[in-house]
This record gives C-alpha cells, structure tokens and sequence, in this order.
C-alpha cells in the first residue's frame, strides 16, 4: 500500500552522492508534513557507524527515520588468503517501538515509495529497535548475501 507521500529531488541526489560519488558515507530521510521525504542530514566519508545511528534517534524516542549508509567490510572468499573490502548500501526503516502507530504506518506505508527512488540499494532493513539496528546485525544481514 503507498500513502501518497512524494520524494523530494534532494533524497536522489544524495543518494547518488553516496553511491558513485562516494561524497558521503549516509544520509538520514524524514517525512515532511506527511507530504514528502526530505534530507535531514548527511554524513561526512569519514563519519562511523555510530554517529549514523545517532542522527537516525536525533529527532527523539517517537519519531520514525529512513537512513541509507554504504557500510564496508572485509570479506574473504572460500579458498583464498586474500580477503577483499566490500561495499554494500543499505536502506534502513528506523521506526522505534516508542513511535506513534500514526507515524508507524506512515513510514511504512512510505517505505516502498523511497526502495523505488533509490535504485542500487543491496539491501532493506527495518529496525523497531537499537539490537535491530546495530553494526553487527546489520553486517550479518549484508554477509548473508555475499558468495562464499
């Protein structure tokens, strides 16, 4: 089910930003108005996984956010000693527990319509709470894709 809520120029543009510019390592998306999906703010390359997920509670405990980042991990390949850096985008739905269910629904209704603006993202995630969303949950649901 779509809710009608449009993305905005500036969430593509910064998506392209991260995948072939590799200008910045995420970007954190909000719904504005319930009309459209903006930018709320953007991490620099050298920026961690930590402070991404410290912009995605910024706005507090009851409010929902979609973060994109380009998460990097070695990985070796079965029969090798080389091990490889590996780059993955991943589109993440942060909509906590403590979130209004208005709001729920409204990301979640509204998630298809930004995996249809950002074309290139390996994988969709949704998170309800920080074990969800951690670095290693998240690296473990990017490996599970990998070839051995």
């Amino acid at each position: 089910m779509s809710s009608g809520v449009a993305v905005s120029d500036e969430c593509k543009s910064h998506f392209e930003d991260v995948k072939k510019g590799k200008k910045y390592r995420y970007v954190v998306y909000y719904i504005k108005d319930e009309k459209t999906i903006q930018v709320e703010s953007l991490g620099e390359r050298d920026a961690s996984y930590n402070d991404f997920l410290r912009d995605l509670q910024k706005a507090g405990e009851a409010e929902c956010r979609y973060g994109l980042y380009d998460f990097e991990y070695e990985h070796q390949c079965q029969g090798t000693t080389e091990s490889s850096l590996k780059q993955k985008l991943f589109l993440m739905s942060w909509c906590p527990d403590s979130a209004k269910i208005k709001k729920k629904m409204l990301y979640s209704s509204s998630f298809d319509a930004i995996k249809k603006a950002l074309v290139g993202v390996h994988k969709y995630i949704q998170a309800t709470d920080l074990s969800e969303a951690s670095e290693e949950n998240v690296e473990k649901q990017l490996r599970s894709t990998d070839r051995v």
